[in-house]
């Protein structure tokens, strides 16, 4: 699916009717305008079976609801348990350039799939809930909850990737923050995809693009099952109240780091008051 005509950063899902298998949403490097990130989300019946190779990828799969098994050729292993992503920790699966796979569904289970080309080799390995780092960031109506799935010293040639949080009303990614130039240890160049699930999925949250230059300045409604494409300039999310708001956070690049620039017109907003949301965490290990 390539990216909303309207709002170029943006894809929208597939339609699927809950309950019922299929891609929900997919994109490819070259329709994200970029030579790195590829994404895609699937649903799966129960007994319903995917084979596929990593070619010259690495991949990394998140289990976002219900179980399945994954074999890379040493045997079966059953992963997930989560109903869906507001209801527990994940389960990940890190593949390597060149390992073939098969994913089995014990029940009706859905998982997105990140990818990306690379060169070095690292072994396959699942990551259970209790691999997980966990923080709580933020304070008052700027606190969430980031879970850390792939983290900049792992194994791993260039995805980094964690699952984020956001208790209804509050604002996410904020400060606004970029990564967009490399300046390290304070920036580095990545390309990013955030996407999203809404509790009650009939409900939205915002997410704002800008750059300071004034080339781009856009905000647009997110609905559940949104991906966006986060290429350069701030960006920031904010969940409408009444409605939880997730986003699996997928990041690549050349150098195994995580710094980003917030906007310094808000750098004032990082100090200690208020307290952390009570709210937060949203899930915990179960």
């Amino acid at each position: 699916m390539p990216p909303d005509p309207i709002f170029d950063f943006l894809v929208r899902p597939a339609g699927i009717p809950a309950g019922q298998p299929g891609v929900l949403l997919t994109v490819t490097p070259e329709e994200a305008g970029w030579s790195t990130l590829g994404f895609t989300v699937r649903r799966l019946a129960p007994g319903d079976v995917l084979k596929s190779e990593t070619a010259d990828h690495e991949t990394a799969i998140v289990v976002l609801g219900g179980k399945m098994s994954i074999d890379w050729g040493e045997g079966a292993r059953s992963i997930g348990g989560r109903e869906n992503v507001f209801s527990g920790y994940p389960y990940a699966v890190y593949l390597p350039c060149g390992t073939g796979y098969e994913v089995r569904a014990e029940s009706l289970a859905e998982f997105a799939e990140s990818r990306v080309k690379a060169q070095g080799q690292f072994k396959p390995r699942i990551m259970t809930p209790d691999d997980m780092g966990d923080e709580t960031r933020g304070t008052g109506d700027m606190t969430r909850q980031i879970i850390r799935i792939i983290r900049p010293e792992h194994e791993a040639d260039k995805l980094m990737m964690n699952e984020v949080y956001t208790p209804d009303g509050n604002w996410s990614s904020y400060p606004p923050h970029k990564h967009d130039t490399l300046n390290l240890p304070r920036e580095n160049d990545l390309d990013e995809m955030y996407y999203f699930r809404v509790d009650p999925p009939d409900g939205f949250a915002f997410l704002r693009v800008y750059d300071t230059a004034g080339k781009r300045d856009a905000t647009v409604k997110i609905g559940d099952g949104d991906l966006a494409l986060l290429r350069d300039g701030y960006h920031m999310v904010a969940a409408a109240p009444g409605y939880r708001c997730y986003y699996l956070a997928v990041l690549a690049g050349e150098t195994r780091s995580l710094a980003a620039s917030s906007d310094p017109r808000f750098r004032g907003m990082r100090g200690g008051e208020p307290a952390p949301d009570p709210r937060a965490p949203v899930v915990r290990r179960s």
